[in-house]
C-alpha cells in the first residue's frame, strides 16, 4: 500500500504543477485553491508513504514523478519541446526511480 500512497503523491505533486500554470493565468479563487489542495495531497500521500519506505527512495521517488510528469505534461498540453533528449532524459529520471525501488 505504501507504494500506492508514493505513487497518488507523485499524481497530486503533477496536479499541483499544473495549478500553478493555471493560476498564473487564471488568477482565481478556485484555481488557487485547487493548487493548495494538489500539493496538500501530494504532501499527506508522501508522509503516510514514508512510514514504511526509506525516505531517500520516497523522496526521490515522488520528486521523480513530479519532475517527469510535469515535464510530459508540459509537452502535452502547453506546446513544449518534443525531441528525443528530452524524452531519454525523462526516461532516465523515471529509470532511476525505479532503479531505486528495485534496490530497497
Amino acid at each position: 500500500m505504501d507504494w500506492v500512497f508514493l505513487i497518488l503523491a507523485g499524481l497530486c505533486e503533477m496536479f499541483g504543477v499544473l495549478m500553478i500554470n493555471k493560476v498564473n493565468k487564471d488568477r482565481n479563487t478556485a484555481s488557487f485553491l485547487l493548487l493548495v489542495a494538489g500539493f496538500g495531497l501530494s504532501f499527506l500521500f508522501l508522509s503516510v508513504a514514508m512510514k514504511t519506505l526509506p525516505m531517500g527512495t520516497a523522496y526521490a521517488v515522488w520528486t521523480g514523478i513530479g519532475a517527469s510528469g510535469g515535464a510530459i505534461l508540459g509537452m502535452i498540453f502547453y506546446g513544449e519541446p518534443k525531441n528525443v533528449l528530452r524524452i531519454v532524459f525523462i526516461a532516465m529520471v523515471l529509470g532511476s526511480a525505479v532503479g531505486l525501488k528495485l534496490v530497497s
